[in-house]
């Protein structure tokens, strides 16, 4: 945070705020996760499906990408000498964290091997190989997405009878051994692949850490195995731990991007199980930081067309029925709706009747007004919760792409630095740390 912030701060610049945010995208009124990762990253809004680079550059037309790159607050955090991390439940290379580090026109580029022929052959690069080559000392990487990082065909450590768990990499590199050698030997860096091994580590000890647990998206917190996969929480406690270590501070972007997963394929169980989760990542987070030196922000990309209502009383399940049936169909309906997607069911010319079905189950697929395979984003403004020096500066209706502005103004990093002249005049200690936590879903539905 700007110098002299810790207990000689006032109050009201060290406290808690809420505000919201607009999440369009340039081109889509209804966001996209890579679009919007752009904007509370790099400060620029951009179009739907892109990552890394201004609203000039056209979806999947690399001959657009060259002079049109943007840069994240993750890079303007290093400049700064600070530590820096990403923590996801997706691959490391899905949108969202993607556009810390990558320049992309395209969000599913993940290796060469999604790559167009004519991408290739202009230049572009795919976003696993950006990730080892863009800013090489990330000091802490954790998530999904093995596959993208070896050779095609080559066979998965954990799921080695699964070809779809095999290498994809058509440039027949591998990423893990590159990131080895990008490492200065005098450093203790580590590539870990599970929970047991990322658990035996002592985090004090370690520089740099690249743990990926599954060949693509980590599993459903329901669905977790405990011995090879790490919680979010865990995985978030062993980041701060090794970034912590830093007097410069450090900033920590970390997504529940399983949640946006779950509202997809319509399982609200799913996706509030990984909002659970979040939960406790985000209080994990807070006790190991201070609300004195640490600017912590929590967020989401965008919302999903998922309510809950009914009129239910207090003490109802959220994944129950409502007290009522319909007084259309005469039938009965659960408390959590979708507005669309895969949970549309009709069963011999009517609306399913619910209580005819386990809609309890873990993949139970909430009932849709409208059929579509896979669930959408919601258009709507999401919230913004903050809490440390400058968060009073997140309230009222912002863009989207103001968050970054706030969290590299509060800690004197990127372009604007004029005020932190008279901040460290006054000999305070250094920029202390900044957290992004994103939930991803409709806010409303934690309360």
């Amino acid at each position: 945070m700007p110098s002299g912030f810790r207990s000689s701060t006032p109050m009201w610049l060290r406290t808690s705020s809420c505000s919201w945010e607009m999440t369009y995208n340039t081109n889509a009124q209804v966001p996209d996760s890579a679009g919007t990762a752009t904007a509370y990253l790099c400060g620029v809004k951009a179009n739907e499906g892109t990552v890394g680079v201004s609203a000039a550059t056209q979806r999947a037309q690399c001959n657009t990408t060259q002079g049109n790159e943007v840069t994240s607050i993750l890079r303007w955090a290093k400049d700064a000498g600070k530590s820096v991390g990403i923590v996801t439940t997706t691959r490391v290379n899905h949108a969202t964290p993607s556009a810390a580090y990558a320049h992309s026109a395209d969000r599913d580029w993940y290796s060469d091997n999604e790559m167009p022929p004519e991408a290739l052959s202009q230049g572009c690069k795919d976003i696993a190989y950006q990730l080892m080559h863009n800013v090489r000392d990330i000091e802490v990487i954790m998530g999904g997405g093995r596959k993208y990082m070896f050779p095609k065909n080559s066979t998965d450590v954990e799921y080695e009878m699964d070809e779809k768990s095999r290498g994809t990499r058509l440039d027949g590199l591998n990423l893990i051994d590159i990131w080895k050698n990008f490492k200065p030997r005098h450093k203790h860096s580590h590539y870990v692949w599970n929970r047991t091994e990322l658990l035996t580590l002592d985090p004090y000890t370690v520089d740099y850490l690249l743990g990926l647990f599954e060949p693509g998206d980590m599993q459903y917190e329901l669905n977790r195995n405990n011995v090879t996969d790490p919680s979010l929480s865990e995985m978030v406690e062993v980041a701060i731990k090794i970034l912590s270590k830093n007097p410069k501070g450090f900033f920590l972007l970390v997504e529940g991007g399983r949640i946006d997963h779950g509202h997809h394929e319509g399982k609200a169980k799913q996706a509030l199980h990984e909002a659970v989760e979040m939960d406790w990542a985000i209080g994990k987070a807070g006790t190991m930081t201070s609300l004195e030196d640490t600017l912590t922000v929590v967020t989401a990309d965008h919302s999903h067309v998922f309510t809950f209502g009914g009129y239910t009383p207090r003490g109802n399940s959220i994944f129950g029925l409502a007290p009522m049936v319909s007084d259309t169909d005469k039938k009965p309906f659960t408390a959590i709706l979708y507005g669309n997607g895969p949970g549309y069911k009709v069963v011999g010319g009517e609306r399913e009747n619910v209580s005819m079905v386990d809609y309890a189950h873990n993949n139970y697929q909430a009932q849709s007004a409208v059929p579509l395979r896979h669930e959408t984003h919601g258009g709507e403004d999401v919230a913004v919760f903050a809490k440390g020096p400058m968060a009073h500066l997140l309230h009222g209706v912002h863009e989207q792409n103001y968050i970054p502005h706030v969290m590299a103004y509060a800690a004197c990093i990127g372009a604007n630095q004029d005020h932190c002249a008279s901040a460290s005049s006054a000999g305070g200690p250094s920029p202390g740390p900044l957290l992004l936590l994103l939930t991803l879903l409709p806010l409303g539905i934690l309360f």
